[in-house]
């Protein structure tokens, strides 16, 4: 043992050093543990129906035995629930919405609530982008008829086998200016 030391350069055994590799150490485990942790994207749609449609019909998307954050229980880990005021209770009814299974622990959940679209589309909205590119990819894939509108943010209409325009739309978070204004204030009164 006394050997494996005597190879090692001297910077690296000192307190420094040994912080470093600890500091390596834990950045490496804990990119481990968030490159394993579970992600799930939200989709709103306006009409969830022709949606789930897509869904299920035309992008071939199994649908999820049970939805990732229910199964891993964040909510009660974090405390953010009281079992006693939760409305989800032990047998009611799953959360609102349709929930599809894109990679092991990768989930897709489709929800109402965005505006319709122009020209009667049926719009879907979603915030992460690769979600989006996924849709896509997956649309060629199944030789859906679409067309890129614009590419940043992502915005591209697809067409379902029954002929309905689907509209899915990138909302990029704009970057705030950091220029405040100037604060008047009138000292002399």
């Amino acid at each position: 043992m006394v050997m494996a030391w005597e190879g090692l350069p001297e910077g690296l055994v000192s307190p420094q050093g040994v912080m470093v590799l600890l500091l390596v150490g834990y950045a490496t485990a804990l990119w481990l543990f968030l490159r394993s942790a579970p992600k799930i994207y939200t989709v709103m749609a306006s009409d969830v129906e022709i949606a789930r449609i897509l869904c299920e019909e035309d992008l071939g998307l199994p649908r999820a035995d049970a939805p990732l954050h229910y199964y891993y229980h964040y909510e009660q880990a974090l405390g953010l629930t009281d079992p006693l005021i939760s409305p989800q209770r032990p047998g009611s009814t799953p959360p609102a919405g349709f929930w599809y299974q894109l990679r092991k622990n990768t989930q897709l959940h489709l929800i109402g609530g965005a505006r319709p679209g122009a020209q009667g589309w049926v719009r879907l909205v979603c915030f992460d982008r690769d979600c989006l590119d996924w849709l896509w990819l997956r649309g060629q894939m199944r030789a859906l008829p679409g067309q890129i509108l614009q590419e940043r943010p992502l915005h591209y209409v697809l067409r379902n086998r029954s002929g309905q325009t689907l509209e899915f739309i990138e909302v990029s978070r704009k970057r705030r200016s950091r220029s405040y204004p100037l604060a008047t204030t009138d000292l002399g009164a």
